[in-house]
């Protein structure tokens, strides 16, 4: 949001989602949270340095010091890979998100799209 923290990802995404779980919601605040997944190596860090947190066993959130903006996910289950909040980036409307996973956690009120893809959980 302030333009502190600075990245540059390349290629295509793996994965673009929706998540309803309730560790995304609380960590940003939102009914659900839009991720982009890459390959870690497709990932750079250009300028600034993330605040980063613990969120769960075994998951590092990163976020903006200044602003507080959501940045990344990265778990120990799936350590080549990064999830990078989509409206973090330059071109949020160039990869929307196919799929919404994590249903079982959505918020009653949050409407899902049928037109996406729907896994009860992290689905792959």
């Amino acid at each position: 949001m302030c333009g502190a923290i600075r990245y540059r990802v390349t290629g295509s995404p793996l994965y673009s989602v929706i998540c309803h779980c309730a560790s995304c919601r609380k960590a940003a605040a939102a009914p659900s949270v839009a991720w982009q997944t890459f390959e870690q190596q497709n990932f750079e860090l250009l300028s600034g340095t993330p605040r980063t947190y613990r969120s769960s066993a075994g998951v590092l959130r990163t976020f903006c010091g200044n602003c507080g903006s959501p940045l990344t996910y990265t778990s120990e289950q799936r350590p080549a890979q990064v999830d990078i909040t989509t409206v973090s980036l330059d071109d949020p409307q160039a990869s929307p998100p196919n799929r919404e996973v994590w249903i079982e956690d959505k918020l009653s009120w949050q409407p899902i799209s049928v037109a996406r893809r729907q896994f009860v959980q992290g689905g792959d």
